[in-house]
């Protein structure tokens, strides 16, 4: 069988929720027994998102294979529980480099270089190089932005000639569009989709299915509206209403139909899909025999996309505890010593989040001190675990003013500094430590006891580590390293003894949390939460 390309566009507003609807065909077609990937086009001029600030563009979601992509990644490997590489995010910025790269090396000798047709066969290839590498039945490719942006017209133009160069009947164009209700006219309109639509098809890509968004159901006479003036069947008018989660969508996108509607437009193969642990995992997000709140402290905290990734683990770690997980959203800024009790007094858990630069470290490093003083729950990731590490060098190891380079060069204790091979690198781009390495766990720790594994692998992003020419004289304070990586010898997970549960990973295990594998880490963490909330709730009595 020919691998299938299907090509998903978002017209009218952005933020229509491309990237779920594709990850919820993909898990679809998977339950459905057959091999998918997505892949995000993503049209801006960076070469990737890893120098984007949080507040622009959301976290940045890393690969196995050390890739900065687009946070959308994230959607699709916990959707089809496959994993995600360099291949699967492409970007305007990586597209010009690479045509570039090959005009200076003089591939293209006697040619003029032009958007068509060397831009958009760049593109193509990027696509088909996925379906070429026989590993997949089903490539979905998004495509960013909305249609009619100058910057997505080279993406639309290569999803066009794809129709043709791999055939009609191997190629599916989706698209997604908006149907707002007008309270003042009492009303659900199609225009907007109207023009979206004629707008796609003025580029020359005809759509042949459209997923509607709106928050109301979409009447048979809608349905045929759109139909009639987008020129498909009323069978390919896709409602897609507004969803309590987004593991629900799935399954309202099986109820109409839209799976159905792929298999049978690319003449699939496919049995019955298998949807009974989505069904399950999605029954207990949304009817948990508990609850419990867990402080997300951080510096992005408005922008709730920064953290992304934790949210959905910690969501995938209380489902596999039968619990509900509610996220007290704290600004590490605005938290102090003297405010910190009061502030996460009420939680039951505290998850220090990743994160760059000096900003609101000294909120983390009070909520760090507060969980460890307070027998609170703690996880810490990355920069909070670097956090753990200067609130227990400061306060338990007699290192006063100890800190990271990264916040002061001059600190006579840097318990956390530079990587020795990111001295000198000058570049910010893709030059952190990245991607999956190997850390051997302590028997006997909580991170072990959580893995039940003696190696494991983990993403990273990260250019600091603790110092370890200090490592030493934390540990002889009590400190617990309790993960290394085996080649190099650096800390990867520290804890702390005499606590319910305190560890803090370099790492970002919260990358590799899916729906069907939800990441040990998080289900030992709301665990040690729940178990903690019974001890302090019988001691109070």
């Amino acid at each position: 069988m020919s691998t299938k390309y299907i090509f998903v566009t978002g017209g009218v507003t952005s933020s229509l929720g491309k990237g779920i609807i594709c990850a919820s065909l993909g898990r679809l077609l998977v339950a459905r027994g057959l091999r998918v990937t997505i892949q995000k086009l993503d049209p801006y001029i960076n070469v990737d998102p890893g120098t984007m600030n949080p507040y622009e563009h959301g976290e940045v979601y890393v690969t196995d294979d050390g890739a900065e992509t687009d946070l959308d990644l994230g959607h699709y490997e916990r959707f089809l529980d496959v994993k995600t590489s360099q291949d699967n995010n492409v970007t305007t910025g990586r597209i010009y480099y690479d045509v570039i790269t090959k005009e200076r090396r003089g591939e293209y000798l006697g040619k003029t270089v032009q958007v068509i047709p060397h831009i958009t066969d760049e593109i193509k290839s990027h696509v088909l190089r996925l379906g070429q590498s026989g590993e997949y039945d089903v490539v979905i490719t998004e495509v960013g932005g909305t249609v009619g942006d100058i910057e997505s017209l080279p993406y639309i133009e290569a999803m066009r000639q794809l129709r043709y160069d791999v055939g009609r009947k191997n190629t599916l164009s989706i698209h997604l569009t908006l149907v707002p209700y007008l309270a003042a006219a009492g009303e659900l309109k199609t225009k907007p989709t109207q023009h979206s639509v004629r707008t796609l098809s003025e580029s020359g890509l005809n759509p042949d299915i459209l997923v509607c968004r709106s928050e109301y159901e979409l009447d048979s006479s809608i349905r045929n509206k759109i139909a009639q003036f987008c020129n498909v069947e009323n069978e390919d008018v896709i409602a897609s209403l507004d969803a309590e989660s987004i593991y629900e969508v799935p399954l309202l996108m099986q109820k109409e139909g839209l799976d159905q509607r792929v298999i049978q437009k690319l003449d699939l193969p496919s049995k019955n899909p298998d949807l009974e642990r989505w069904i399950e995992f999605v029954n207990r997000i949304k009817h948990p025999e508990k609850t419990t709140k867990i402080a997300l402290v951080g510096k992005y905290v408005e922008h709730h996309d920064a953290y992304k990734s934790i949210v959905e683990a910690l969501i995938h770690g209380g489902a596999m505890n039968n619990a509900g997980v509610n996220i007290k959203w704290v600004q590490s800024d605005d938290l102090t010593e003297e405010n910190v009790a009061a502030e996460l007094g009420d939680v039951k858990g505290i998850l220090v989040a990743p994160g760059f630069g000096g900003r609101g470290i000294e909120g983390k490093l009070a909520a760090v001190k507060f969980a460890r003083e307070s027998k609170i729950p703690m996880l810490g990731i990355c920069l909070g675990m670097q956090c753990a590490v200067i609130e227990y060098a400061r306060n338990c190891a007699g290192m006063e003013k100890a800190n990271s380079t990264e916040f002061d060069e001059e600190t006579p204790f840097p318990v956390i500094d530079y990587m020795p091979e990111q001295r000198e690198v000058e570049d910010k781009g893709g030059t952190m430590r990245l991607g999956k390495y190997d850390c051997s766990l302590v028997e006997g720790t909580q991170a072990h006891q959580a893995y039940g594994e003696d190696l494991i692998e983990e993403r990273h992003r990260h250019r600091f580590e603790l110092n370890n020419e200090l490592r030493k004289k934390l540990v002889d304070a009590g400190l617990t390293i309790s993960g290394v990586n085996p080649e190099r010898n650096l800390v990867e997970i520290i804890e702390i003894e005499d606590h319910p549960w305190f560890v803090g990973v370099q790492f970002h295990p919260e990358l590799r949390s899916t729906v069907y594998d939800p990441h040990p880490l998080f289900v030992s963490f709301v665990n040690a939460v729940l178990e903690n909330s019974e001890v302090t709730a019988k001691a109070a009595l």
